[in-house]
């Protein structure tokens, strides 16, 4: 291995614990907020005890919901009603549709012009200049670690595929987990925003730009989720699966934003744009197989790469099994998967037509980079056909 060599960064500040919503007025005024604008989910009534408490302050709010997973155009109409109800202070409140969207309207409410002069792949790439407006980023799910990552995924209906805003300038100002807004998640969220959170995990843990760090985070989300998602979808989260399915999250997020992912969320990125189904599902559908091919991969091409004996590790860490092999490990990955009922990418609308551009797609998807090595176009073709 070379010398170690890396940067970290994160939010601001990381908030955990049960019962911390509560503090989320407080930690606006102590941010300067004098008016806020309430990004939310599909349900704005969770947000309704924050609006609540922030009015008892004599701070008023402006709400803006989203309602699936945030587009282009979705970034547009959240940042036009922050700028016209002169909002100085965001607070998202929901899953990672909520979050990326805060963090997309937050910097563009700063920065004017529209996303498209931002985004990669799809867009012009040029660099934010102004800090984002100041964003208190709350997940009420575990899964995509957006609470503290320095990206929004925003898709693009006519692009149809989904590219990220992306800069330090975006991490939020506090990032506030608390784990008792799950409580009442439905298992189908759990389990798909679980694996979202798994495969973060993982992904970074393999990655080339894997670091001493994000290492240390992964094996210990590894540990939490292992022992806790299945538990959790099947038969309801209790106060000790809701910590560990949070700081999972919580560590996939900060590992991803710091190491990298792989071909998982290289190929779930361009589906999500072609087939409109959940981001978690999809990279639960891809993960044993992304495994499996790099698995091979290494072993036939790079027999030598540092890469090679984490795969063993990995299983481990999943089976807590001293003795388990690579296998095992990919093994327990398939069984979980299976376990939580997640659909293949036939089921979600995915065609043998659609192989060859959805592959040209993904090798051009930033996540890509971080793979521990470059896919051949069968070695990925392998991989989605696996997945199917």
């Amino acid at each position: 291995m070379p010398p170690a060599s890396f940067e970290f960064a994160t939010a601001n500040r990381v908030l955990f614990g049960p019962g911390r919503l509560a503090e989320v007025p407080d930690l606006v005024r102590g941010l300067g907020g004098q008016k806020v604008l309430l990004v939310t989910g599909v349900n704005p009534a969770r947000a309704e005890p924050v609006r609540a408490a922030l009015e008892r302050l004599g701070i008023p709010s402006a709400s803006f919901r989203v309602a699936g997973e945030p587009t282009v155009d979705t970034a547009r109409e959240g940042t036009a009603v922050a700028v016209e109800a002169r909002c100085d202070t965001v607070v998202a409140l929901g899953g990672g549709s909520a979050l990326d969207a805060g963090k997309a309207i937050a910097a563009l409410a700063a920065n004017g012009g529209d996303p498209l002069d931002y985004l990669e792949v799809i867009g012009r790439g040029q660099a934010l200049t102004k800090p984002s407006l100041p964003l208190i980023a709350i997940p009420t799910t575990a899964g995509t670690g957006s609470e503290v990552t320095r990206n929004a995924v925003l898709g693009s209906k006519e692009a149809g595929v989904k590219a990220s805003l992306r800069s330090p300038l975006m991490l939020p100002r506090v990032a506030l987990v608390d784990p008792d807004l799950l409580e009442h998640a439905p298992a189908d969220v759990l389990a798909a925003g679980g694996l979202d959170a798994l495969s973060q995990l993982i992904e970074p843990f393999v990655s080339v730009r894997a670091q001493p760090l994000t290492d240390a985070l992964a094996r210990e989300g590894m540990q939490r989720s292992a022992r806790s998602l299945r538990k959790a979808v099947l038969h309801g989260p209790g106060p000790s699966e809701r910590e560990d399915l949070a700081l999972a999250s919580l560590f996939g997020g900060l590992c991803l934003a710091n190491a990298g992912l792989g071909a998982v969320h290289g190929f779930a990125a361009p589906l999500g744009g072609m087939l409109g189904a959940a981001h978690g599902a999809l990279c639960a559908a891809l993960l044993g197989a992304t495994l499996e091919v790099n698995l091979d991969a290494l072993r036939a091409r790079s027999p030598e790469h540092p890469a090679l004996p984490r795969f063993r590790e990995l299983a481990v860490l999943l089976t807590g099994q001293p003795e388990a092999r690579a296998e095992d490990g990919i093994a327990w990955v398939k069984d979980l998967v299976q376990a939580l009922r997640i659909r293949g990418l036939r089921a979600m609308g995915l065609d043998d037509a659609d192989v060859p551009g959805l592959v040209a797609k993904a090798r051009a998807a930033s996540s890509m980079k971080g793979n521990p090595l470059v896919l051949t176009d069968a070695e990925l073709t392998s991989l989605v056909q696996r997945s199917m």
